[in-house]
């Protein structure tokens, strides 16, 4: 382990996904380093992370000595604050001498500067806009003015652009010649008399080609544009699909007006997936590094919804209730047929909103998937029927009861996994967006259709 906390590995050991993470020594160190007002140990401690590593330190060290830390370690940078998480970010931002944060905002790219500023207030907005020079705040004011969530905001103005008529060694001759290049890049975009992108060149195959090549010659199949104000979702998507490096992005008159490249697209996706992923659990978008409170509000009217919801289920069971009192095994087997109706709802909620968000389940293949999920919860209600009615039979010696739960799984399963991929299809047509209400909905409704269901079967057969 070196002096920094990190775990170092002997020769021929293997690096496991651990190894990626940071070190909870590392944290501790750090704590004790901040408490005592140690700022040279914090400075051997942090100098050397990667600034993403040093983000999830910031987010894993207690609130409380977040201020001090920051007054005793001086290597905070812009890099560091575009990796933080956003509630954390604005919280560090806030603390930071505004030397200091108008230090590191002007060594980040135009797109990390948009993503830092877009949610401040607007006088710290203000504040860390007036460090900028003249041209890179102009870009950046450009940028807020798209639409929230487009291209346009996601985009870098930097990019590296030569005429179209160009060879390689005149770009190669360029790109030396002392001009302020972005710090990373990828293609060299060619561009028309008018500003209008007309094809990249990766620079691996400018460094391989001859001088007198010309730049046409060697461009690549993968060409293609996206508009400003274009949905960043559906850019990550192309990204995606077609394996893409960068894409230049254009505006109305088809000009040039900047890059998006591979690492921001990625990080849409990602984004995308986690708010899919929570929605379908009822929870807003949410981080660690909330507060009590904050976090109990918005989960709030979820819960609230489960509640009215679980009232509704209570009013379903009431009207059984002569049923229950007369086989008071009903009681016994009624959260079994719910809570096997809410997973395989669930599972196909799961399936839909994943295909649709990756837009495998579009409106030409909606009715096969469909049909397949309604064969799903046939097949699985029959056998699960099947388990149960042996269940019954062998431990409680209730024939006709094991009929009665047989057909309520079969028919409970059935309608589960139809609702569990009908629902977000109808939400996606609506324009909703099915990861938002399709979890807790379909979820709900299986649980009072099960009751439903079992219980109605029950008083037609037993009683």
């Amino acid at each position: 382990m070196n002096e920094r906390g990190q775990t170092l590995l002997e020769p021929g050991e293997d690096e496991d996904e651990d190894d990626f993470g940071l070190d909870p020594e590392l944290v501790e160190q750090v704590a004790e380093a901040t408490e005592a007002g140690d700022s040279s140990r914090l400075h051997a401690l942090l100098d050397d992370l990667h600034p993403a590593d040093a983000a999830d330190l910031i987010e894993q060290l207690d609130p409380r000595l977040r201020p001090r830390l920051l007054q005793l370690w001086k290597g905070i940078d812009g890099d560091v604050l575009s990796e933080l998480d956003l509630s954390v970010r604005e919280e560090v931002m806030a603390a930071l001498d505004p030397a200091a944060l108008r230090l590191a905002v002007r060594e980040l790219e135009s797109d990390d500067v948009v993503d830092l500023v877009e949610d401040l207030d607007a006088p710290e907005r203000e504040s860390v806009l007036a460090s900028l020079d003249a041209p890179e705040r102009a870009a950046v004011e450009k940028a807020l003015n798209y639409p929230e969530y487009s291209a346009g905001r996601l985009m870098q103005v930097e990019v590296v652009r030569v005429p179209e008529h160009w060879t390689v060694g005149e770009t190669i001759d360029f790109l030396r010649s002392g001009v302020d290049l972005p710090d990373q890049f990828y293609h060299v975009i060619l561009v028309d008399p008018r500003m209008k992108p007309v094809g990249y060149v990766t620079l691996g195959r400018v460094l391989s080609s001859r001088r007198d090549v010309r730049l046409k010659d060697i461009t690549e199949d993968s060409f293609r544009t996206v508009h400003v104000e274009d949905e960043e979702g559906a850019v990550a998507y192309a990204f995606n699909k077609y394996h893409l490096i960068s894409v230049p992005v254009v505006d109305d008159d088809d000009r040039l007006v900047g890059v998006i490249t591979i690492d921001d697209a990625m990080t849409v996706l990602d984004e995308e997936h986690e708010e899919d992923y929570l929605r379908l659990a009822g929870v807003d978008e949410t981080s660690i590094g909330d507060r009590v409170l904050e976090t109990a509000r918005r989960r709030f009217r979820w819960l609230l919804v489960t509640l009215v919801a679980a009232n509704v289920a209570a009013q379903v069971i009431s009207q059984f209730e002569a049923t229950i009192e007369q086989i008071v095994l009903l009681a016994v087997l009624m959260p079994i047929v719910a809570s096997m109706g809410g997973n395989a709802g669930t599972q196909a909620v799961a399936t839909a909103v994943r295909a649709l968000a990756t837009r495998q389940l579009t409106e030409a293949n909606a009715w096969r998937v469909v049909r397949r999920e309604a064969g799903v919860g046939i097949v699985n209600g029959l056998a699960f029927g099947l388990i149960m009615a042996l269940v019954v039979v062998l431990f409680f010696r209730e024939p006709m009861i094991a009929v009665v739960i047989a057909a309520a799984l079969w028919i409970t399963l059935t309608l589960a996994s139809l609702g569990g991929v009908l629902v977000p299809i109808t939400l996606n047509r609506l324009g909703v967006d099915p990861a938002v209400a399709s979890g807790p909905f379909v979820t709900t409704v299986t649980d009072i259709v099960g009751f439903f269901v079992f219980l109605g079967i029950a008083t037609l057969v037993l009683i």
